[in-house]
């Protein structure tokens, strides 16, 4: 895979919800570690994402935004 985008995370796929238009994907980046997108639901029958899968989060953003208590 090639990408111009610079965070490319491995992660596996921990959970699947199916809604009528988009689908919640939540990536497993380690043991504990979490992020969720949302998808469109033709996107993730396209890229065949099930449950135990590998997959990459892809983060493109021209802005990041730190913050601290």
């Amino acid at each position: 895979m090639e990408i111009s985008a610079r965070n490319s995370l491995k992660a596996t796929v921990k959970k699947i919800v199916n809604g009528s238009v988009n689908t919640e994907v939540t990536l497993e980046l380690a043991s504990g570690i979490e992020l969720v997108s949302i998808i469109t639901k033709s996107s993730a029958e396209k890229l065949g994402l099930v449950e135990g899968k590998q997959a990459y989060a892809v983060i493109k953003s021209s802005d990041v935004i730190v913050a601290v208590d």
